[in-house]
């Protein structure tokens, strides 16, 4: 279950991952639903589910942070769909929880084939200080796993830009830095915030959003089985 964008390249996107999941675990019914802006929305697919005869849903949240849309807008969406449904409706944790390895595998396979001693990883913003919190674990575990140093830039709701990021690196010695994208697909967020980093000197091509990845849809796949058994997800 994604949030959701106006810019058509987010939805393809998540069905293209919702594809690869489909395709690593034959037999499992793999759906997308959007909470905002595209279709369709949470309620109908699950509906959907049931009337296929399911009696059981898991619902993985494509987000990389657990702020506003994971917190509020997705337990009102399932809360509903419950009323609405016999199914019985499990939420896992949204991917980016506790920057898994199978996430930092796809955050660094995605970066090209340059030659950089400083990443920024590049996000979308949150007013939400733990969600920010957790963007800022992600960017040290990559830099960690990379061994250059890592700075977090936002695209809104924060004054940390993608300039502003890629100064910090050069205070640090950086001279040559590689855009990592933490968005799971792109978009009008995504392109302001590579932009930001590029226009200040930060190196061509820059990395695809995470749905690109194969490792992403394990991390889908391993959010699943972590709660157990599921007929549909």
């Amino acid at each position: 279950m994604a949030h959701g964008s106006s810019d058509p390249r987010a939805a393809a996107a998540t069905r293209a991952l919702a594809r690869a999941v489909a395709a690593q675990r034959p037999g499992l019914d793999v759906r997308c639903a959007f909470l905002d802006h595209a279709g369709p929305r949470p309620g109908e697919q699950l509906a959907s589910v049931a009337a296929l005869g399911h009696r059981a849903a898991t619902v993985v949240p494509l987000l990389l942070t657990n702020a506003y849309h994971g917190r509020f807008d997705l337990p009102a969406a399932l809360d509903q769909a419950r009323a609405d449904t016999d199914l019985d409706i499990t939420a896992t944790e949204v991917l980016g929880a506790g920057a898994p390895a199978l996430l930092l595998s796809a955050l660094r396979r995605l970066l090209p084939p340059v030659d950089y001693d400083g990443v920024v990883l590049a996000a979308a913003g949150t007013r939400d200080d733990t969600a920010r919190h957790s963007v800022d674990e992600a960017a040290a575990a990559l830099g960690a796993t990379l061994a250059v140093p890592c700075a977090a830039a936002y695209a809104s709701a924060s004054p940390i830009t993608g300039a502003v990021a890629v100064a910090a690196l050069r205070a640090q010695g950086c001279r040559r830095i590689a855009v990592s994208s933490y968005f799971l697909a792109p978009g009008k967020l995504h392109d302001i915030v590579v932009a930001s980093a590029v226009q200040a000197g930060a190196l061509e091509p820059v990395a695809a959003p995470l749905c690109a990845h194969v490792d992403v849809a394990r991390l889908v796949l391993a959010r699943v089985d972590a709660c157990g058994p599921a007929r549909a997800a």
